[in-house]
């Protein structure tokens, strides 16, 4: 029996030998990045293209600090098995790392020039 607050399968596939399960922590871990994305598109400026780009730079920015790097945060708050504190950190460094290393290949916006007025 699954308790309220801890790793619910969501959907369950089963093609032969491969089983693919989707967990409530996987979906909030998405939601996080798309969240964390959009505030650092708004920060740096919308660029359509980039946004894709940012998702999956928040994702392995969450991957990194949940699994790879060992960073403990006392206090922080644990829903669905998600440490919320910790991986939004993790998802806003890398989203404003990819921003920051990907802001020279952007094209630049020509200033708007206003012509003569006729009346």
């Amino acid at each position: 029996m699954f308790s309220i607050l801890s790793e619910v399968p969501l959907f369950t596939i089963n093609l032969g030998n491969i089983h693919l399960v989707l967990y409530q922590s996987e979906v909030l871990y998405f939601l996080i990045a798309v969240v964390v994305s959009l505030v650092t598109e708004f920060i740096f400026g919308w660029r359509s293209v980039s946004i894709i780009g940012a998702i999956v730079a928040a994702l392995v920015g969450i991957w990194v600090v949940t699994s790879v790097v060992t960073l403990i945060i006392p206090g922080d708050l644990n829903f669905f098995g998600v440490q919320l504190f910790k991986t939004l950190v993790g998802a806003f460094l890398f989203a404003a790392l990819w921003y920051m290393l990907t802001s020279r290949v952007w094209p630049r916006r020509r200033p708007y020039k206003q012509g003569p007025t006729t009346a």
